[in-house]
């Protein structure tokens, strides 16, 4: 059977949670869950490091602001992983060539990251915490079961993966306005910020 599917949605979970993804396909492979996981992802520093990092953005992500701030240092992060992951599947299976797996899996990580990141801006126009934990909560979920599901049923997962990409495209363009006026109000504490470290004077001239 072609990775394609399972290679798919690792890419759309690794741009909500790459932390996550590795440590689930980790500990699947480690426990005889499935045949299908790389050496690379079973090693114990591996799990280990990705159950740390794991544990770091399960706080951050759940604060707002700080979500913000940790999704825009994971602009990289996020779609290298979806694409690393996708190779050493790809290398895994055999079925398809790893450079084309890592573009599927990395540009599919990249689009559900900006769908994040969007979202997750615009939550942050309202000043109380809970839609960030409630936001949080439902991605965490989210991705443990597809990426659980997927080891079990690869094409019915990609299908459900590709059905909440396309929805959160959606909602982002829906939510555009309250996207830009986060980045103003980002901007503009910038530039107080700016303003208070230069004793709150414009500069001359």
């Amino acid at each position: 059977m072609s990775v394609i599917p399972l290679v798919f949605t690792s890419g759309w979970a690794s741009g909500i949670n790459a932390y996550a993804v590795v440590l689930l396909l980790g500990l699947f492979g480690a426990t005889g869950v499935s045949d299908e996981v790389p050496a690379a992802l079973q090693r114990t520093d591996v799990l280990i490091v990705a159950g740390v990092l794991f544990l770091c953005e399960a706080i951050a992500d759940k604060i707002p602001y700080v979500d913000s701030v940790w999704d825009t240092a994971h602009t990289v992060i996020r779609p290298v992983a979806g694409a690393v992951v996708a190779a050493l599947l790809a290398g895994e299976s055999g079925s398809l060539p790893e450079l084309a797996a890592g573009a599927i899996g990395g540009s599919t990580a990249l689009m559900s990251h900006l769908v994040k990141a969007g979202t997750r801006m615009a939550v942050n126009t309202s000043p109380e915490p809970f839609s960030n934990v409630g936001m949080s909560i439902a991605e965490d979920l989210g991705v443990a079961g597809v990426i659980t599901f997927a080891i079990f049923n690869p094409i019915a997962a990609a299908v459900i993966a590709a059905v909440l990409l396309v929805l959160g495209i959606v909602t982002v363009f829906f939510l555009a306005s309250r996207i830009r006026r986060f980045l103003r109000r980002r901007a503009q504490r910038r530039e107080e910020k700016r303003l208070a470290g230069t004793g709150g004077h414009w500069p001359p001239g």
